[in-house]
């Protein structure tokens, strides 16, 4: 095996397969994720050896890093994901969170005189008390 085939996954050649703990390290998940998303995406099926082990082979490590980035880059659901996994032709585009207006100078600096605040401190003070 030469250099160039050893990726920087612990010195494993890159078609190898990985453990399940490998690969809920290199995309940044727990493990019962990865067996949480099995039972959801039929298409992600690792080999399973003795004491069920699970293997991930590169499609199967491919797979599981394009449903971490539906899910937790672009923000679909699991259902989105899995009709965008199905139907790539058709695949839903999460609605993004609007971006919050920007505030100008001016209003930031609409301050309360410190005074105003003591009174009214002072009001709510003796309406709770």
């Amino acid at each position: 095996m030469s250099g160039a085939d050893l990726t920087d996954d612990g010195g494993k050649a890159s078609g190898a397969m990985l453990a399940i703990g490998e690969l809920a390290v290199r995309i940044g998940v727990p493990t019962h994720v990865l067996r949480y998303w099995e039972t959801r995406f039929p298409q992600l099926k690792p080999l399973q050896r003795s004491g069920r082990r699970r293997y991930y082979r590169s499609e199967d490590v491919a797979l599981a890093e394009r449903i971490h980035h539906l899910l937790h880059v672009q923000g679909f659901t699991v259902e989105g994901a899995r009709k965008a996994l199905s139907e790539p032709g058709s695949a839903p585009r999460p609605t993004p969170f609007p971006a919050p207006e920007p505030v100008a100078v001016a209003a930031q600096s609409r301050a309360i005189p410190v005074e105003a605040l003591i009174a009214l401190r002072q009001r709510l003070a003796a309406a709770l008390g």
